[in-house]
């Protein structure tokens, strides 16, 4: 992704300009207490050409960034989201700090606070699948009413659930674990819970949206088949998808809006987004194979 079309007059941002229009898009009192977003490394008056964007903070990923020539990485998991005592480059988090600062890359998160946001990502994968009249799953007390975590929405009209999970594994990058899905596939849906990443304990909210459908990522056993017995008819059906993958499709559309706020700014930065896949897991062995 190159640097939007927006003249000849615009200049190289510092890395201070650009946390200001990161502010704007994804502001830091939308993040979770528990959540740990901002500038993780880097220097505020650095000038920042290029940006690369990606899901984990993977060495392979700093490696890509930095070969790519950025200046800054945004992730939207967090290196640090726990306390450390040392970085040192005995462990993976302390090479991975180290090869930032030895190359001159700073590192930023964009965690819950981009999953609130509106136009974050769960507002991307409801956009993804088709849902109108889309509103927040959880809403937050800090941000507006269109904003909090997970997204619900209905379809432009009835679908097989069978029909919605190809449509949705279709639009995913592709991963090892493909897509699950628990539910008649038959079954009628038209109202659509999801949240990008984990959403087990967002169940309360999904029922008391009545959908008829949940995607999401990460489910367990235990709260998966808790949650359908509740209702007795097996709803909400669930469709469940890579975490990695349910948060990729965020990062073209928040590439996009970042450009476009420096723009408006008065800056110009190259963009892209990392083609790494950093689903862990290689591959998996079903009946047949």
């Amino acid at each position: 992704m190159g640097t939007p079309e927006t003249g000849d007059n615009l200049e190289s941002p510092v890395l201070a300009d650009v946390l200001v229009a990161i502010e704007e898009l994804w502001p830091e009192s939308l993040a979770e207490a528990w959540d740990r977003v901002g500038l993780v490394v880097g220097r505020t008056e650095a000038v920042v050409d290029r940006i690369m964007f990606a899901v984990d903070p993977t060495l392979e990923v700093i490696d890509e960034a930095i070969e790519w020539g950025a200046q800054l990485l945004i992730t939207h998991h967090p290196l640090l989201l726990k306390g450390v005592n040392s970085v040192a480059a005995t462990t993976g988090k302390g090479r991975a700090v180290h090869r930032l600062i030895e190359a001159g890359c700073a590192l930023l998160t964009v965690h819950t606070n981009g999953d609130s946001a509106v136009g974050g990502v769960s507002d991307v994968l409801a956009d993804v699948i088709g849902l109108g009249d889309v509103e927040p799953l959880v809403r937050t007390p800090h941000g507006l009413v269109e904003e909090g975590i997970g997204r619900v929405g209905v379809l432009a009209g009835p679908e097989k659930l069978g029909d919605l999970a190809a449509r949705v594994f279709l639009s995913l990058p592709a991963v090892a674990g493909g897509v699950r899905v628990a539910g008649d596939k038959d079954a009628l849906v038209r109202k659509v819970a999801v949240c990008g990443g984990a959403g087990d304990s967002l169940f309360d909210a999904v029922r008391a949206s009545d959908a008829d459908v949940f995607v999401t990522a990460d489910l367990r056993h235990h709260p998966a088949s808790e949650a359908r017995d509740v209702r007795g008819d097996g709803r909400p059906y669930l469709i469940d998808l890579s975490h990695f993958a349910s948060e990729w499709l965020w990062l073209p559309a928040a590439a996009e809006a970042l450009g476009n706020v420096l723009a408006d700014q008065g800056f110009a930065a190259e963009l892209a987004v990392s083609q790494i896949n950093t689903d862990p897991w290689d591959f998996i062995l079903t009946p047949g194979t």
